[in-house]
């Protein structure tokens, strides 16, 4: 079995291409759409799945979304959430760049 992979907040996470996120209105939710079918999101995963850009790291995402709704800790919810995606295949870690 393989061994999990944990993100951490240096991470820099990218939606594959064979995978949209657009708006669904048949669903009236947002969608991850791919070849095999599609995956209906929650409010909250479609608010982090939409900060996944290739260029911004999961801290990133994660002061992002505490700036749209302050008050809150997100991090432990958007790092889990992030975990499931990358163990489902819905995200990558980009592959560092060294300069």
């Amino acid at each position: 079995m393989a061994e999990r992979i944990k993100l951490t907040h240096e991470d820099i996470p990218v939606i594959p291409s064979r995978f949209r996120l657009q708006w669904e209105p048949a669903q009236n939710a947002q969608v991850l759409l791919y070849p095999e079918g599609m995956v209906k999101l929650s409010d909250s995963a479609a608010q982090i799945l939409k900060r996944v850009d290739g260029a911004a790291s999961v801290s990133a995402i994660i002061r992002d979304l505490e700036s749209v709704f302050p008050g809150t800790d997100l991090s432990a919810d958007v790092l889990e959430f992030l975990n499931i995606a990358h163990e489902r295949g819905w995200i990558v870690i980009a592959a560092p760049t060294h300069h």
